[in-house]
């Protein structure tokens, strides 16, 4: 059991001088080199300082007062791949903006063939029923937008 816990200790601080890995917040103290003995050391842990309630409460509150501003290149990379992803998923609804409107006029060109008496009153239906499936394909570009600038 010792010699696999020392196997353990040696592979974690050779992976960790080879690469840059996270870092655990509790750590276990350099163990020196022992033999197998029959009594077992309780290996000590470096305590990790809690913050006090108080100044959670003031962070949290500093967070919403101000745009976080990011350390490290990933996380802001990652930040601009779900932007992007929000932008996409949000623009799917202008393809069935341009489904509606080819609805609109497709039935505009089989009521007008029907009855070519009504062209004008049917005419005057398909521009509105345009202007609505329109207006709901810029509500949705506006929705995409806001996901990738704001």
């Amino acid at each position: 059991m010792a010699a696999s816990r020392v196997f353990a200790q040696r592979l974690a601080s050779t992976m960790a001088a080879t690469s840059k890995v996270a870092r655990p917040a509790a750590r276990l103290q350099a163990v020196p080199k022992r033999t197998l003995t029959t009594q077992r050391q309780a290996i000590p842990f470096q305590t990790v300082k809690r913050q006090q309630p108080s100044m959670i409460q003031a962070t949290a509150r500093q967070g919403f007062a101000a745009r976080r501003q990011y350390s490290s290149e990933i996380a802001d990379a990652m930040v601009q791949v779900s932007q992007n992803i929000g932008m996409g998923s949000a623009a799917i609804g202008l393809g069935g903006a341009g489904i509606g409107i080819g609805v609109v006029f497709g039935s505009l060109l089989l009521a007008v063939s029907r009855n070519p008496a009504l062209r004008g009153q049917l005419f005057s239906y398909a521009i509105l029923g345009f202007a609505f499936v329109e207006a709901i394909g810029l509500f949705d570009l506006m929705v995409a937008m806001m996901c990738k600038y704001v």
